[in-house]
């Protein structure tokens, strides 16, 4: 579902979010009633409120660059900018990466002055209130920054060891490399979760940026030989052109 626009940017709404909504208006609703679910459904927004505005960091930098950015797509397990292009030229990508979890970083900066840094972290207990609400924020923005700088691809962190990569290989050479180590990475990462910490949504997650990796390594690969065949067709039609005409006039055809 589609929300409203942010400088040309379409903010869109998976179906499946609504999904998360109604379980969290659930538990707030079994855990305190009317105030449990407000609760739950305004905690909720808030985050992913920041995870669009992580969005938002990546998508700006790219415009700043010249990158078309179609829409930030906001899904259960997190958001994804749908960007025109991804640059080929390292230090750009990792500057666009980068801005994303320097928004959550802010965030917590800021909300750190505001109402100090949550006490027992990260078993910490938030009280009901603003100063809870705030530090909430805070804790949550602090993990979404940091979780976003594991190199598992295509993450940021992935994207920033692609980037990193390929200042010393060639740009396919290391996505193939990025891409393994997140998919090794994932499938760690989902059964930890599974099996340690028993957070299926969070063994989902990883399942899914294991196919997006292997999705985009395939894309990548695929626009790499689709470039070199037209690169070879290019040169063949060029070294065409500069073949000198015949000696002799052709036969003219008889009528």
């Amino acid at each position: 579902m589609n929300l409203f626009r942010i400088r040309g940017i379409q903010l869109a709404v998976h179906f499946s979010f609504f999904l998360l909504l109604a379980f969290a208006a659930q538990e707030g609703w079994q855990d305190d009633g009317w105030s449990g679910l407000l609760w739950g459904v305004g905690t909720l927004v808030a985050f992913f409120t920041c995870v669009v505005l992580h969005e938002l960091g990546h998508s700006f930098t790219a415009m700043h660059f010249g990158i078309g950015v179609r829409r930030i797509l906001l899904m259960p397990i997190g958001g994804m900018a749908e960007f025109d292009d991804i640059p080929r030229q390292p230090s750009r990508e990792l500057l666009i990466t980068l801005a994303g979890p320097a928004v959550n970083f802010l965030i917590v900066a800021v909300l750190w002055i505001a109402v100090g840094f949550p006490a027992g972290w990260p078993l910490s207990d938030f009280t009901a209130d603003a100063t809870g609400f705030a530090q909430l924020l805070l804790h949550w923005n602090l993990i979404m920054g940091c979780f976003n700088l594991v190199p598992v691809f295509p993450m940021d962190g992935g994207r920033i060891l692609r980037a990193l990569l390929a200042t010393r290989m060639q740009y396919l050479r290391a996505t193939f490399w990025a891409a393994s180590v997140g998919k090794v990475l994932a499938v760690i990462g989902a059964l930890g979760a599974l099996f340690l910490f028993h957070t299926w949504l969070t063994a989902v997650l990883f399942a899914f940026i294991f196919y997006a990796g292997e999705m985009e390594y395939r894309a990548v690969r695929r626009r790499e030989i689709e470039d070199a065949h037209w690169r070879a067709v290019l040169a063949r039609a060029y070294a065409a052109s500069l073949t000198p005409p015949p000696a002799e006039d052709p036969p003219v055809l008889a009528p």
